[in-house]
């Protein structure tokens, strides 16, 4: 079977930034594959788009740039919050420490995560870029199974970031 809209697909990967040579971001095996459904909107766009049509044995490899993954990097979405936006008890709160990726609310209450790139005396420098803004991706792999999709494939999830959703159980 090939990979379709409503296809449940298992694949390896090797996330490696820019080209086949590139850093290992990170690494989908044999031993602990990934699985999505395709057309569920679960992965990038331009990603389904390169698998479409594939089926099980395809080996692959496909670049995205950075508009086709996770965005340009923007400046305006590093910022300085006010250190007391952190303070627990006139404390700092213990998850608060450089590098440490942090939930907030945007200003109208939705979700969004955040890095901490500085800790100053009065504010804390937070970087709401994703970690992979601005990186050229390659993806290489092979396609393990793809099958049609059922109703209990969509039983446990929505397909959709529980981290953004009001709940669809």
């Amino acid at each position: 079977m090939k990979i379709q809209d409503q296809t449940v697909v298992t694949m390896t990967y090797i996330l490696r930034e820019k080209d086949e040579n590139g850093r290992i971001i990170q690494e989908a095996t044999k031993e602990n594959p990934f699985t999505f459904i395709c057309g569920m909107q679960q992965v990038l766009p331009k990603f389904e788009e390169n698998l479409m049509g594939k089926e099980p044995g395809d080996h692959y490899c496909f670049y995205l740039t950075p508009e086709e993954g996770y965005g340009v990097r923007d400046e305006n979405y590093v910022m300085d919050l006010d250190k007391s936006m952190f303070m627990q008890n006139d404390v700092l709160h213990e998850m608060v420490k450089e590098g440490a990726s942090l939930m907030m609310q945007t200003a109208d209450g939705r979700p969004i995560m955040g890095i901490v790139r500085e800790i100053g005396d009065k504010h804390v420098k937070m970087d709401f870029n994703h970690d992979l803004a601005g990186v050229h991706l390659c993806f290489s792999g092979e396609i393990l199974d793809v099958r049609e999709s059922t109703d209990e494939d969509f039983s446990d999830s929505c397909g959709g970031s529980c981290e953004t959703c009001s709940g669809c159980h």
